[in-house]
C-alpha cells in the first residue's frame, strides 16, 4: 500500500473550470457562520486555525480563495461567497463573480492591497439574479465593509476601503493576481 501524504494543494488547482471567464473556482477556507478562521497551509498541506473570533462575531458568508492566484498582500487572492447554505473547508465552488471591495491594509508603517473579490455560488437559489454588486443594495455592501474593517482591527491592522466596483474590476483583479501566480 502506497502511502499519501496530506491533502492535495488546493491552491495550485486551475483558477476555473472550463466556463470561461464566466466563473472561477473559490477554494472555501472558513464557512459562513464560523468564529473560527481557518486557513491553508501549502507547506503541509492542511487546514489550519489561524484565529478565533470573539464572541458575537462570526463570518457572515463563506470565505475562500481563488486557486492558481497571487495577490499583493502574498496569499491567494480573497473571495466572499454568496450562497444558500455553508460550505465546509476545502470545499471547492464554481462562482461566478459580482464584484470586487477594493482595500487598504495597514500594519504599522507597512501599507498593502488587500482586495475582495464577491461572488456568488453558480447553483444558489436566493442570490441567482444578483450580476453587480450594487445589485445587493448599499446597506448590504457597507455590511459587508464595516465586517473587513472589524475583522482587522482585532489583529491590531487598519483595513481601509478604498471603493468598490464591478464584475469586470473583479475579473481584472483575478487576471492580475493569475499572471502574479505563473511568474514566481
Amino acid at each position: 500500500m502506497s502511502r499519501v501524504s496530506g491533502l492535495h494543494n488546493p491552491s495550485s488547482l486551475k483558477p476555473s473550470a472550463g466556463h470561461g471567464k464566466r466563473t472561477v473556482r473559490v477554494v472555501i477556507e472558513t464557512p459562513k457562520g464560523s468564529r473560527n478562521k481557518y486557513a491553508f497551509d501549502a507547506d503541509e498541506k492542511v487546514f489550519v486555525l489561524k484565529k478565533v473570533l470573539p464572541t458575537g462575531m462570526d463570518f457572515p458568508y463563506d470565505f475562500g480563495f481563488v486557486p492558481s492566484t497571487l495577490a499583493e498582500d502574498g496569499d491567494p487572492i480573497d473571495v466572499l461567497v454568496l450562497m444558500d447554505e455553508p460550505a465546509f473547508a476545502g470545499c471547492v465552488l464554481e462562482c461566478r463573480l459580482i464584484g470586487v471591495i477594493r482595500g487598504e491594509q495597514r500594519d504599522g508603517k507597512k501599507k498593502t492591497r488587500n482586495d475582495r473579490i464577491v461572488a456568488v455560488q453558480q447553483d444558489t437559489h436566493s442570490y441567482s439574479a444578483f450580476t453587480h454588486i450594487r445589485d445587493l443594495g448599499k446597506p448590504f455592501v457597507r455590511e459587508l465593509e464595516e465586517f473587513f474593517v472589524n475583522y482587522h482591527r482585532l489583529s491590531g491592522k487598519q483595513f481601509k476601503v478604498l471603493d468598490v466596483q464591478g464584475p469586470r474590476e473583479a475579473r481584472r483583479r483575478i487576471d492580475q493576481a493569475r499572471q502574479t501566480y505563473k511568474k514566481k
